[in-house]
């Protein structure tokens, strides 16, 4: 089926295609008579047991420890390549969708904040609307096809790529409930072992996976968020070719990520959104939609998110610090700012994560209804600014004062 697909339509769509099947799927099964059956499912228990140690979880809660610990690690491999050698490592080409990235993450949070400043329980979600899913968004901008720059398709990637970063130290900073030393300690301990593989050049992949199963029990039970063993193993994979490999071979982190790509794309990110994007809309109203948390959600993602990322880059560019990607323009940016309010993975994770901890248990509902919203409205937008109102990328629309980077 993928094979069929990917004839017809361009490769780095699918990822995103697959996202929004699965929410209509979950949607689909939360509203229907699979209703119960869907929940029930989800709320089934499965443990893992090696003598009087054992992690008993819901199906749900595998899904969000077990199977986002390897997006994040697919994360932290795509950081440290473009850290390395991609975008990320020009400091000439990273100003850009580092500031567009950072108007996109404070201006939806703050819209959030605002809505629901007089309930203490609700800004607990303050950093949901400030995420970019990164599939989601570029599966969108290349269902476009040459409609856009290539140049483009960079920098949406280079804003979310810097967005998941921001979103990891959130998560980390935000998000840990209550710590246990005795596991941080241990985590601690494999994470110097990791360092040792890394500085002995060790590229043979069995230790690290051992390491790195051993390392997410531990950050489990320390109370810091599983997910974020994923991102701490990708820090310590050697940036350097596998041993024997023949010269001018593709480095280990590069390896990995090829080779995890397509079980995150086509496998862990649908799994998650359907296990997450079930939103029960029988008693759905108009009202229901204005409530402080989904109008919250919805605006920064949609207002927020557009005139944040938009905002800073024209304030990049303006200011000589940054220039446009080339072969871009002006509504190239906005529609692409219109695109970064597509919060749909990273969103739904962190706000599984506010809700839960902050005991709100009516704002679960809520917060898949705002992101759903937001998400939508940013992705057609995002679309007919992009089809129907910019150009095709060979016309330039910049500011004559801003001098072109010198080499």
């Amino acid at each position: 089926m993928t094979s069929a697909l990917q004839r017809i339509l361009p490769k780095e769509a699918l990822p995103g295609l697959l996202l929004m099947a699965s929410m209509v799927f979950a949607l689909v099964a939360a509203n229907s008579g699979l209703s119960g059956w869907y929940e029930q499912l989800l709320a089934v228990k499965a443990q893992i047991s090696v003598g009087d140690f054992a992690i008993a979880k819901p199906i749900l809660l595998w899904i969000n420890d077990g199977f986002m610990a390897v997006f994040f690690f697919l994360v932290g491999l795509e950081l440290k390549r473009e850290l390395m050698a991609g975008e990320l490592s020009d400091r000439k080409k990273v100003v850009l969708p580092l500031a567009a990235a950072i108007g996109g993450i404070v201006l939806p949070a703050v819209i959030y904040a605002i809505i629901n400043r007089n309930d203490p329980a609700a800004l607990k979600g303050w950093a949901i609307p400030a995420a970019t899913d990164i599939a989601f968004a570029l599966g969108v901008l290349a269902l476009l096809g040459s409609r856009v720059p290539l140049t483009l398709k960079i920098f949406l990637a280079s804003i979310a790529v810097i967005d998941d970063l921001a979103a990891i130290i959130i998560i980390a900073v935000f998000y840990t409930s209550e710590l246990s030393v005795g596991s941080l300690l241990l985590a601690l301990l494999f994470l110097s072992w990791l360092l040792v593989l890394n500085r002995m050049g060790i590229t043979a992949k069995t230790p690290y996976i051992l390491l790195s199963i051993a390392l997410w029990v531990a950050v489990l039970k320390s109370g810091v968020h599983a997910t974020l063993a994923g991102v701490a193993v990708a820090a310590f994979i050697p940036y350097r070719p596998v041993k024997g490999a023949a010269e001018g071979s593709e480095t280990l982190v590069e390896e990995l990520e090829h080779q995890i790509q397509p079980w995150v794309a086509y496998g862990i990110l649908p799994v998650f959104a359907f296990a997450n994007a079930g939103v029960p809309l029988g008693d759905l109203t108009f009202a229901a939609l204005l409530e402080p948390v989904p109008l919250g959600i919805a605006l920064g993602l949609f207002l927020g998110k557009q005139l944040g990322v938009f905002g800073a880059s024209w304030l990049a560019v303006k200011t000589g610090i940054a220039r446009l990607p080339e072969g871009a323009n002006w509504r190239h940016v906005y529609g692409v700012a219109l695109l970064c309010g597509i919060g749909f993975t990273m969103s739904l994770f962190i706000g599984s994560l506010a809700f839960e901890q902050g005991g709100a248990t009516g704002d679960a509902f809520q917060d898949r209804l705002g992101i759903l919203m937001g998400s939508l409205l940013s992705a057609i937008g995002g679309v007919v600014v992009l089809r129907f109102f910019s150009t095709n990328g060979q016309r330039q629309e910049t500011d004559s004062s801003v001098p072109a980077p010198q080499d």
